[in-house]
């Protein structure tokens, strides 16, 4: 159950046999359903997850009921909602599985006292946080001034495993466009 965060670990940093027991020591498995909320609106997160096997989104819904997915994580891929897990207020959107997963949660609690006595967990909390916001950045830059199809193109060259694992309907609200207009870029390409 924990050998694909062992993996993680030690590929981004020497981690010695007994930090990596300590650090594995304060997660436990989570089996989900397909579409199951992990964390609702308005929960303060209490967790932050490690996806071991199926997808993850963060997503919200606007007054007028429309669902905008902000985030996936796949395999060997943190998640959590980041914003509520940091301050400890509400979240403002939802983390939910949208496959059969199986997850590795770390209470808060456990997740700041790893990074304050384990400095090699730290420094993979730091990495973690800076390619989090690479990411988002890139997402924001790559997608402004972009018609439709090159934001299609982005998600196939950026983030490819959207298209072949998440439903047309969630990948639309990830891009901001119908879930018709996707099916009709995806038939052009």
């Amino acid at each position: 159950m924990y050998t694909s965060l062992q993996k993680f670990l030690l590929s981004k940093a020497p981690v010695s046999s007994d930090a990596l027991e300590t650090i594995c020591s304060c997660f436990e498995s989570l089996k989900t359903k397909r579409n199951q909320i992990v964390l609702s609106y308005d929960e303060v997160a209490g967790y932050y997850y490690f996806v071991n096997k199926g997808a993850v989104r963060l997503f919200t819904i606007t007054p007028d009921g429309q669902e905008l997915s902000r985030y996936f994580a796949f395999e060997d891929t943190f998640v959590t909602a980041l914003p509520s897990f940091i301050d400890q207020k509400p979240a403002k959107e939802y983390l939910q599985t949208i496959e059969p997963s199986e997850l590795l949660r770390i209470k808060r609690e456990d997740f700041y006292r790893l990074v304050r006595t384990e400095p090699v967990f730290a420094a993979i909390y730091t990495e973690i946080l800076e390619m989090g916001f690479i990411v988002a950045q890139e997402r924001i830059y790559g997608f402004q001034g972009y018609d439709v199809l090159s934001k299609v193109r982005w998600i196939i060259q950026n983030q490819p495993k959207l298209l072949l694992r998440v439903s047309n309907k969630i990948v639309a609200s990830y891009l901001g466009i119908s879930p018709s207009t996707l099916s009709r870029i995806k038939s052009k390409l």
